[in-house]
């Protein structure tokens, strides 16, 4: 089993939890999140010495309340890189509509190289319309009026985007024409003629993999066909089975063969670990609420399962023991933790890649190396 540690890259607070103050009446100086920055980086050099697989990171702007500081994890990825020895590197995710598709590509290329092939591309669509309208895209947020349209128009420049970065990455030639993307464009002199089509410097040197967030149905249906790795997140245990499955059912019919259990699959969860479950509960419960205060209006709960067995209405906000009823928080002592993510490999029918988030809104950075560091001596010796 190949296991990750994923970060969403925030500041240390001293009142997560709950109650006030509300996300957006944080604001924290430009100094408090570049320290973040900082401590990520000698977070992701302790996974690499843990012997973690792979260490993530998000793309997010503009974030003045300090929970997600990262704005480019190619860049920072390159740093980190020069730091490690093994560990791969990827964003969880790169947001494609936020770039230009061949900056993106020539990033990730250079990044990979860099690495000595340990990059890893992840890519989604995005969340947040604060952040993708300054950025050229649109996001079918919750709280977004025209949340269809936006949605109609963010679906296709991603699955635009990525021909175009999938075609630049993979041939030493390419040309491009699409609704929205033509690449060359038209017309371009060079040297008494016209450019007909380009070449990516550099590409990648290694093999790499690409990933995406798999949280929609329709999402469901595109990703197992293009060949992607999907990546599944805060969902009820039993809609993670569902859609497990028929990403495998899809894949198998598009590509022929069939898929070794858990592959091109992975799982995130977020489990915590203490000496006792009632401790465990403690430490994480105000994280975990600062969390959801923050992501509950865009959407991301509707993973969860509703009392009629549907998904959560939009803006649910779970207290900490229905996540755990969820299954996508784990929470006790590291005995626990295996149970839970043996009760994964039993359903799934096998668990290849495994992601950990083990750092809530405003914890200290030293309780997150606590965890990794528990997690890595005391659970990663028992996975299979």
């Amino acid at each position: 089993m190949r296991v990750g540690a994923f970060l969403f890259g925030g500041v240390e607070m001293d009142d997560a939890g709950a109650g006030p103050p509300t996300p957006t009446d944080r604001r924290y100086s430009n100094e408090e999140m570049w320290r973040a920055s900082v401590q990520l980086l000698d977070t992701g050099v302790l996974c690499d010495k843990l012997g973690y697989d792979s260490f993530w990171l998000t793309e997010h702007h503009f974030q003045y309340e300090g929970y997600e500081v990262v704005p480019n994890g190619i860049m920072f990825g390159a740093i980190l890189a020069e730091r490690t020895d093994r560990i791969r590197i990827g964003s969880m995710l790169n947001i494609v509509g936020q770039w230009h598709p061949l900056r993106m590509a020539e990033d990730f290329a250079t990044m990979h190289n860099i690495s000595g092939g340990r990059g890893i591309l992840g890519v989604g669509r995005g969340t947040v319309p604060r952040e993708a309208e300054p950025l050229g895209t649109h996001i079918g947020s919750q709280d977004n009026p025209d949340a269809v349209e936006a949605d109609r128009l963010n679906r296709r420049q991603f699955d635009e985007a990525m021909e175009v970065i999938q075609l630049a990455l993979n041939n030493e030639r390419f040309k491009y024409k699409g609704e929205l993307f033509e690449f060359p464009p038209p017309g371009i002199p060079d040297r008494g003629g016209f450019v007909e089509e380009l070449t990516l410097v550099p590409r990648p040197l290694y093999p790499y993999e690409t990933w995406q967030a798999v949280t929609s149905p329709n999402t469901l249906e595109i990703v197992p066909k293009k060949g992607f790795g999907g990546v599944f997140w805060f969902k009820h245990y039993s809609f993670v089975k569902r859609f497990w499955d028929r990403y495998e059912e899809l894949h198998n019919q598009t590509h022929g063969g069939q898929l070794g259990a858990g592959d091109k699959r992975m799982l995130v969860l977020t489990p915590w670990i203490a000496d006792t479950k009632e401790q465990a509960m403690a430490e994480v419960r105000n994280g975990h609420d600062e969390l959801w205060k923050f992501l509950a209006p865009y959407g991301w709960s509707q993973g969860y399962r509703g009392p009629d067995g549907k998904p959560a209405p939009l803006g649910f906000v779970p207290t900490l023991e229905q996540s755990m009823d969820n299954m996508s928080w784990i929470v006790g002592t590291a005995d626990d933790v295996i149970e839970g993510i043996q009760f994964y490999a039993d359903q799934l029918g096998g668990l290849e890649n495994l992601t950990i988030f083990p750092n809530m809104p405003g914890d200290a950075y030293s309780k997150t190396h606590e965890q990794l560091a528990r997690f890595a001596e005391e659970v990663m010796p028992q996975l299979s």
